[in-house]
């Protein structure tokens, strides 16, 4: 199916109301707090994101150079790690469970656009990383997507399906493997 895109439509689309366009203004200012806060100030990064609205587990480890786009649509469980340069693109809410890894660039994208329509309208999807589950470095997690509990997203793989619990995916298209022992 063909659909003439209308860019016009789609730049005069409001997707956020005010209250959360000045929410994001105020996270961006806030952003070098964040970021140019030392390696270990792990309570102080999980203070700074649930003065934004996150949930936070306790000990859970928030690398400085994490991007995230919208703190208040994250959940992060206790004792999960999300390491260097890992981007959180949370227009759609972000669960990341107990003791969860999202390794160094990482990359989780809770937003796609609705490619029907002709405005291309933004489709917030949430995506789900159950507890003791390893997204491993460079992978890419699609909106909607869920990986299971105790689940490996291989190094660069690309998970635009749901990965299934105790089993591996692997690569660009995501091939699943096995479940570990």
């Amino acid at each position: 199916m063909s659909v003439d895109i209308d860019v016009t439509a789609n730049r005069r689309r409001r997707e956020w109301g005010f209250g959360v366009q000045v929410s994001r203004v105020l996270w961006a200012a806030c952003q070098p707090l964040f970021r140019f806060s030392p390696r270990p100030c792990w309570g102080w990064r999980r203070v700074l994101l649930r003065l934004f609205g996150a949930q936070v587990g306790s000990e859970a480890h928030i690398y400085p150079t994490v991007r995230i786009t919208m703190p208040w649509h994250l959940c992060i469980g206790a004792q999960a790690a999300v390491g260097d340069h890992a981007r959180l693109y949370a227009l759609g809410r972000i669960e990341i469970g107990a003791r969860a890894t999202v390794s160094q660039y990482a990359h989780l994208c809770a937003g796609t656009h609705d490619l029907t329509r002709a405005d291309r309208a933004l489709c917030k999807a949430p995506i789900l990383v159950r507890d003791d589950a390893w997204v491993c470095a460079d992978a890419f997690v699609g909106p909607g997507v869920i990986i299971g509990r105790g689940a490996v997203l291989g190094a660069r793989a690309v998970a635009m399906r749901d990965l299934p619990d105790g089993s591996t995916g692997v690569g660009n298209p995501m091939q699943v493997k096995g479940v570990q022992r």
